[in-house]
């Protein structure tokens, strides 16, 4: 695991109650010199009900997804439960530039950029002779 990123849950079922299921999102993550990728499979997220907070070293994404129920229908059995609740943490370094993070949905797919610190990248120092 990066140092840069430090994941703060495990990635399983954490709650559940009468309709709602609370899922901590799978992820990949991925790094080169510069950046940080961060992926979360939210199916059935929307933009509106998704948000992704930094405070201070915490960065949570957050996200909700409702199987609607047509007006004249009750539901009669419910085996992965109508509304389910993405929460997800984590811990970043020092090395990323929080001001220039972005985020982008699709397909009920997050993709987040961390970009990392200049100052903290990586570099090849050339070596001079004589």
């Amino acid at each position: 695991m990066s140092k840069e990123l430090e994941k703060k849950e495990p990635a399983t079922a954490i709650e559940k109650n009468e309709n709602t299921t609370v899922l901590t999102p799978r992820v990949d993550i991925i790094e080169n010199a510069t950046q940080v990728l961060v992926t979360a499979d939210l199916p059935g997220v929307s933009e509106k009900s998704l948000n992704v907070d930094l405070e201070g070293n915490t960065l949570e994404i957050k996200g909700s997804s409702e199987i609607p129920i047509p007006d004249g229908f009750t539901m009669t059995d419910c085996e992965f439960h109508s509304k389910k609740r993405y929460e997800r943490q984590f811990t970043l370094g020092d090395a990323i530039d929080r001001e220039k993070i972005t985020a982008k949905m699709s397909n009920g797919v997050l993709s987040l950029v961390l970009p990392k610190n200049a100052k903290q990248q990586a570099r090849k120092i050339e070596v001079k002779m004589g």
